[in-house]
C-alpha cells in the first residue's frame, strides 16, 4: 500500500505518569483498563471519555473496545489538554504505523466521537488521510468553519490494544520533563528514545531574554500568550504571503477590517492601526472549550505597514516610524502586551542585524512584556542575539 509510507507516525496522548505501564501493557482501549482494573491516570475529563462508550465502529462495537491513535497530535484535543493540565505531565507517544496492518483497525476521518466523522476500513481511510485530507493533517492551524477543527483529530481505531514494541519515540515539552521520563521507564525498556520537542506543544523551540520586559522567541507567533500580535502588512490590501496570508486564512474577520482600513485610505507607513478583537483564540484552538478553566483574553491584531505595495520590498524608514507610534501610543491604545515577527525580514528582504536592533532599542522601554519572533527563513547568528549587539551595551 504505496500511499501508507506518507505516515511516518501515530501518536497517543496521555500523562506522564502512564508511561511505564503503557510500555509493559501497551497501549489499551478504555475497557480492557476497567476491566482488568489497571490504574492509571487520567488527563481527559468524564464527558470526553463518556461521548465515546455510545459511538460505534462499522463492526458494531464501542469505541471503547479501541486504542485510539491521532495522525497528527498537534491538534485541538492536545490544545485543550495542556490547557486544563500541567503541560510538563503530558507525553505523546510515537507509534509505528505498522499497526495500521492489525486485523480490524479502522480509521476516523476526524474525531472519532464526533457524529459528523466517518469510521470506515483502514485501505479506505488510509486513501483520504493521505489524499484529501494531508493538507489538513500537515497544518499549524484548523478552523471550525471548514471542517478542520475536526478533521485533524482523525484517528487510528486499534482492536483492544496497541503492543508496547510498536512504541518507538516518547515526546515532552522539555528537557527537565525528558530526563524525569528517561529514569521513569529504564527498568521497562532501552529502545525507546525520549525526544523533548516543545512546538509539538504549542512551546517556542528556544526564548532569549533581553531584558526584564523585552524577549525573543524562536517559535510560532500564533500560539502567543501576549494580547496583540502585531501583523506586517501593505498598504494596499493585499495578504498574498507570509504572516499576513496566515492572518487572512486563520482570521479572516482581521482581513475583512484590514482590506476596508485600505480602501479608506486609512493605513500609511508609520501608522499602525490596532484592530481590538473580540473573540477568544482558546475558543478557536481547543476542542470543546468551554470545559477550561479560564479562557484565554480576546486577541488584538496591530497592522503593522513595513511596504506600501506587496511588490516592493520592506522600508526601514517606515518600519523606524511604525516602532515610534508604538511607543508613543501603546498605552491610550491599551495595548497591554505585545507579540511582534522580525518586521520587514524574509519577504521583505530586510536582514535581522539592521532590523533587530532597531525593534528592541524601541521597544526595550515600554512597560510592558513585549516578545520579538525570529525570522523563520533564515537562522540568525549566535551574535546577533545578544543584548550587546541588540540593545547596543
Amino acid at each position: 500500500m504505496a500511499r501508507k509510507g506518507k505516515i511516518k507516525s501515530l501518536y497517543y496522548i496521555t500523562h506522564v505518569d502512564n508511561l511505564p505501564s503503557i510500555l509493559q501493557h501497551g497501549i489499551l482501549s478504555h475497557s480492557i483498563v476497567e476491566e482488568q482494573k489497571i490504574p492509571f491516570t487520567p488527563i481527559y475529563d468524564r464527558g470526553i471519555v463518556a461521548s465515546r462508550q455510545n459511538r460505534t465502529a462499522p463492526d458494531g462495537r464501542s469505541l471503547w473496545s479501541f486504542a485510539n491513535l491521532y495522525f497528527q497530535p498537534r491538534n485541538p484535543m492536545l490544545y485543550r489538554v495542556i490547557n486544563e493540565k500541567d503541560k510538563t505531565n503530558i507525553a505523546i507517544v510515537g507509534v509505528n504505523p505498522q499497526v495500521l496492518d492489525i486485523a480490524g483497525t479502522f480509521i476516523s476521518i476526524g474525531n472519532a466521537a464526533h457524529s459528523l466523522s466517518n469510521i470506515v476500513p483502514t485501505a479506505e481511510g488510509i486513501k483520504v488521510i493521505t489524499g484529501e485530507l494531508w493538507d489538513v493533517l500537515s497544518s499549524d492551524w484548523w478552523r471550525e468553519e471548514d471542517g478542520s477543527k475536526r478533521k485533524i483529530m482523525s484517528e487510528c481505531l486499534v482492536p483492544g490494544s496497541v503492543p508496547p514494541n510498536n512504541i518507538h519515540t516518547i515526546y515532552v515539552v522539555n528537557h527537565e520533563v525528558a530526563d524525569k521520563v528517561k529514569a521513569a521507564i529504564s527498568p521497562y525498556t532501552t529502545k525507546v528514545d525520549v525526544v523533548q520537542e516543545p512546538p509539538m506543544f504549542f512551546q517556542p523551540r528556544k526564548l532569549y531574554r533581553l531584558a526584564s520586559r523585552l524577549s525573543l522567541v524562536d517559535g510560532d507567533m500564533f500560539f502567543s500568550q501576549m494580547q496583540t500580535f502585531t501583523i506586517s502588512v501593505n498598504t494596499v490590501g493585499v495578504m498574498g504571503k507570509g504572516l499576513a496570508s496566515r492572518t487572512k486564512y486563520q482570521f479572516p474577520d482581521v482581513y475583512v477590517f484590514y482590506q476596508d482600513l485600505c480602501r479608506k485610505n486609512l493605513l500609511k507607513m508609520g501608522l499602525p492601526y490596532l484592530y481590538k478583537r473580540e473573540t477568544s483564540l482558546d475558543k478557536q484552538l481547543a476542542d470543546d472549550p468551554t470545559s477550561l478553566p479560564e479562557l484565554n483574553a480576546n486577541k488584538w491584531f496591530l497592522l503593522f505597514p513595513t511596504k506600501r505595495h506587496w511588490r516592493e520590498n520592506s522600508d526601514i524608514k517606515g518600519i523606524e516610524e511604525g516602532l515610534a507610534w508604538i511607543k508613543r501610543n501603546y498605552k491610550s491604545e491599551g495595548i497591554q502586551s505585545l507579540a511582534l515577527p522580525a518586521l520587514g525580514c524574509g519577504l521583505g528582504q530586510l536582514k535581522w542585524q539592521d532590523v533587530g536592533p532597531l525593534m528592541c532599542q524601541y521597544l526595550v522601554d515600554l512597560d510592558i512584556q513585549v516578545v520579538i519572533y525570529l525570522p523563520q527563513e533564515k537562522g540568525v547568528l549566535p551574535e546577533h542575539l545578544t543584548p550587546e549587539f541588540l540593545l547596543n551595551k
